[in-house]
């Protein structure tokens, strides 16, 4: 089978501790993910460059990158009950490229773990014709998950596998969009 391109898109503060040991984390994570097929592709919302091992920057050619990948994952923080503006204009660079695609979500903040911006989220990419899976990775109070030096401080065993779960999904999804795709275009 061909590779599955899963474009994961982070949106958190780079400049604080917690977006950055979370983003390096998830990114770690699929490194490991089992799937063969699966290539991850990493971009950063703030557009953050390849010199910092975060890859390349996403506003630039937004839409370039949506229409090239098979599905998503997006990183977000939570901010007052909501998602980053940056990822809001990311989003919006690009509207076709979107359709008939899968997207996960990996959220973070303090109690509500960022589910509220994934609600919200999940609002947004139903305009944009896509298919939201239904598990998500959500780490409740982050910023004490993870120690000075970015790594993580207590036991991510659940965590890991909530990762496990939702990127075995989305890699379903993806597949089977993209089939769908190859045998009748979308009519959005």
């Amino acid at each position: 089978m061909e590779n599955l391109r899963i474009a994961v898109i982070l949106a958190g503060n780079s400049r604080g501790r917690t977006g950055p040991a979370v983003s390096r984390w998830f990114v770690g994570r699929t490194a490991k993910h089992p799937d063969p097929r699966l290539r991850f592709d990493v971009l950063d919302v703030d557009g953050i460059g390849p010199e910092d091992g975060h890859g390349g920057p996403m506003a630039p050619h937004a839409a370039e990158v949506v229409d090239a990948a098979d599905g998503f994952v997006v990183v977000t923080p939570e901010y007052n009950h909501g998602y980053p503006g940056g990822l809001k204009s990311a989003i919006d660079s690009a509207r076709r490229e979107w359709f008939a695609k899968a997207v996960g979500f990996v959220s973070y903040g303090g109690m509500s773990g960022g589910l509220r911006a994934i609600e919200q989220l999940r609002s947004v990419f139903s305009e944009l014709h896509t298919a939201t899976i239904r598990d998500t990775v959500s780490l409740h109070n982050a910023q004490s998950m993870f120690g000075d030096d970015g790594e993580p401080a207590v036991d991510m065993s659940g965590a890991d596998a909530a990762v496990e779960r939702m990127l075995d999904q989305l890699a379903w999804w993806a597949q089977a969009l993209r089939e769908a795709r190859e045998r009748r275009p979308y009519p959005g």
